[in-house]
Formats: structure tokens, sequence, C-alpha cells
């Protein structure tokens, strides 16, 4: 079987993979309803629908660009050689559970294991950037001792 760490990573390029797959079909899905719209006699009724349809298509425009920004990142994070102190791509096992360093991609389950798939930038992650192994930290009230990085 794989490592967990790469295991983890592919679980979030599954992840990221089908959010880009989601907005890119929301998008297509609004651009088409915007293009059949026609207008009616109703006038401002049309102008409404026709804004809230360019808000729908600016979203989903903004969804798809936020996907793909996080599969870049986490692109550059595959292969990241192992380090005495928490970075991205670290693999950080605690004593209250173990933290995948990369997207923000949640709770992820595999087998046995499970790991939370977190950013950098995210609070948690803000905590856990420059810790070694044996540092400790506090976050919502629980205490965790970090036991690995790898």
């Amino acid at each position: 079987m794989e490592d967990l760490k790469t295991a983890l990573y592919r679980a979030c390029l599954d992840f990221i993979h089908q959010r880009i797959q989601t907005a890119e079909t929301a998008l297509e899905q609004a651009r088409e309803a915007s293009n059949d719209d026609t207008k009616s006699s109703a006038g401002d009724k049309f102008e409404t629908t026709r804004e809230m349809m360019q808000q729908d298509i600016s979203r989903n425009k903004s969804l798809l660009a936020d996907a793909q920004q996080n599969l870049q990142m986490l692109e550059s994070l595959h292969d990241v050689p192992v380090s005495p102190q928490v970075k991205n791509g670290s693999l950080v096992y605690t004593d209250n559970g173990i933290f995948y360093i990369s997207i923000s991609a949640g709770l992820i389950k595999l087998d046995d294991f499970q790991a939370f798939a977190i950013s950098a930038v995210s609070p948690i992650g803000q905590l856990l950037l420059g810790k070694k192994e044996g540092d400790d930290f506090s976050f919502n009230q629980n205490h965790y001792l970090i036991k690995k990085i790898s």
C-alpha cells in the first residue's frame, strides 16, 4: 500500500478535480441559461433575471478560479521533502489527529486512517507552521502535541 502522505495527496487531488468539474459544469449551465433567456414583455423582470444570471456566472467563475489556484498549489506539493519543521506539504501526527498541510479539503478517510487536509493559511495551519516534533499548541480549547512530521 502506498504511504499515507501519498494517499492523502491523491485524495486531495481527486477532491480539487471534482470541485473544478462541478464549477465548470455550473458555469456552462449558467451560460446556457443566460443565452436561452429571451426578453419578455415584463421589461424590468427581464433585467433582474439577466442580472441574477450574470451574478451566477461571476460566482461560478470565481469558484473555478479558486479551485484552479488550489490545484496549482497542491501540485507544487508533490514529493515535497520531509522537513524537521512543519511547512506546506507536511504530514503532521499529533496526539489528537493527523493533519496534512495542503488545501482545505476537510476530513479525509482512507481505509483505517483519517486525516484533516488543511490549508497553511487556515487558523490551525498557521499555528502548525514552523513547529517541530515535541512542540505543542492549543486550538479551540484542545491541546495538541506534535509526535511526528513526515
